[in-house]
């Protein structure tokens, strides 16, 4: 499966259709609507505002789409809820359009004007509909006949995971599922499921499998003598990017937690990453990439006096980068204004405390203030981080972590920020309690996330920098 190819084909065939709806209804618009108004036939010329709208338009109801979520999960989606998302969507954009640039046309008769909204609603539902069904319809025949597939990975050996994989692969319609192979939950000498998959390890070896199998899947179907580590081995998955599945028991099912999404596949009980709606979501990584635009526009005489302050300061060079870890534990180089002298870190990493040494007198300004941050702007742009979310650390410091505080995991779900509740709560930690100490805002920011709640901690970021009060 080629994700980047169906991106590429949805979103060609959206703009294509986009174009094509306004260049019908403009045609329509001159036949009728304009022929009815003068009396006469109104010939069709196309100016520089059908060419402008014809530019600008398409390229909004992509942002539109993708804002929506439309977009995410290409080769999972269901064609009746593509159904009624397009007629959704179209019904909202047209709306839009007919308010910005219908509603002040002149018209014999105010009943030209619902005909003219929905003339554009139908041609933008059908021309986007058509190519989308295709493209689903495509993608869902060849899951459903083991063309295409994810990889996945079955947690379990026992009875239930025997169960579940032959029900799963006796099924005459493939739910998508390439089981690459099994991991035990106990060490047995044998195991049910080796006749029918390769064992790859236990739970300690489950970290490696996913990166290494490139695993999409992961399906639990363990035995009920085994469910008081279920709790462990989730909390070892949600933080990535993969699909968590669960056999639900009876008591799921009478409580309502199993959710049918197939009438053909197995019920399991998928558990969900979504901390935000999707649009909430996608509207974050616009604003995150639209302020971080600006700021490394706006700022520019900020960075040249902030580059010669740190010149000026110590021997070495301007910016200082080093690997932290980001989301789905993918590592990323980090960007900042050094504010320690060179070589501070010579004899292995170390946590700044209140009276380091190691910091420059400009350096001591730059983190009261937070400047030294500003790099990152570079950093939310190519998306390994965003403005708001839990401060990234480094592997080291993880390791060490996660042994008093296993769910520091749980921050990983999300990129990490430029600022955060935890930063602007308690600011830099100088020792690994501190960084535990910190860890419980940066849960509760995962736990409520929303633009609201980001829009609070950069006012209160903003408040920061401006009183030089960072800790």
């Amino acid at each position: 499966m080629n994700r980047k190819r169906q991106l590429t084909k949805y979103i060609s065939a959206d703009l294509l259709s986009a174009a094509l709806a306004w260049t019908l209804f403009y045609i329509f618009r001159k036949v009728y609507i304009e022929s009815k108004k003068f009396g006469y036939p109104i010939p069709v010329e196309f100016d520089t505002s059908f060419f402008l709208a014809l530019l600008f338009l398409p390229l909004v109801w992509v942002l539109f789409y993708y804002t929506t979520g439309y977009y995410k999960d290409l080769f999972r989606k269901s064609r009746l809820s593509e159904l009624g998302q397009t007629i959704a969507t179209s019904f909202i954009g047209a709306l839009v359009i007919f308010f910005a640039l219908i509603l002040d046309d002149t018209v014999k008769t105010y009943t030209n004007y619902y005909l003219s909204f929905l003339v554009i609603f139908l041609l933008q539902f059908f021309l986007t509909y058509i190519p989308r069904l295709i493209f689903t319809t495509n993608a869902a025949h060849r899951i459903q006949n083991r063309i295409y597939g994810f990889p996945t990975l079955l947690i379990g050996s026992g009875k239930r995971a025997e169960s579940l994989f032959l029900e799963m692969e006796n099924q005459p319609r493939s739910t998508g599922n390439q089981f690459v192979g099994f991991i035990s939950v106990m060490n047995h000498e044998k195991y049910l499921m080796e006749k029918h998959l390769p064992h790859l390890g236990t739970l300690r070896d489950l970290k490696n499998l996913l990166t290494n199998q490139k695993i999409e899947e992961v399906i639990l179907a363990i035995e009920s003598s085994e469910h008081d580590l279920l709790k462990k081995i989730i909390s070892k998955l949600e933080y990535r990017n993969i699909t968590i599945k669960v056999i639900p028991d009876m008591y799921d099912i009478l409580t309502g937690m199993v959710k049918m999404t197939s009438i053909i596949g197995t019920p399991l009980i998928q558990i969900s990453h979504d901390l935000m709606p999707p649009w909430e979501h996608n509207l974050k990584r616009i604003m995150d990439v639209g302020v971080s635009l600006v700021a490394l526009v706006l700022l520019l005489p900020i960075y040249l006096i902030l580059a010669i302050g740190v010149k000026l300061s110590s021997p070495g060079p301007i910016f200082y980068s080093h690997e932290r870890i980001g989301r789905y534990g993918k590592p990323f180089m980090i960007y900042k204004f050094r504010s320690m002298y060179q070589d501070a870190e010579k004899d292995g990493p170390a946590l700044s405390s209140q009276d380091d040494s190691r910091i420059t007198s400009f350096g001591k300004f730059m983190r009261k203030t937070r400047m030294d941050e500003l790099p990152q702007f570079f950093n939310v742009l190519i998306g390994d981080m965003s403005l708001v979310g839990p401060r990234p650390e480094r592997q080291h410091f993880i390791d060490q972590i996660v042994k008093k505080a296993p769910h520091f995991n749980h921050l990983q779900k999300v990129r990490p920020g430029i600022t955060s509740w935890g930063q602007v709560k308690f600011g830099y930690a100088s020792n690994v309690d501190e960084m535990i100490e910190r860890l419980k805002y940066d849960i509760l920011y995962i736990e409520n996330m929303s633009l609201l709640v980001d829009m609070k901690i950069l006012i209160y970021t903003i408040k920061t920098i401006l009183k030089a009060s960072g800790k």
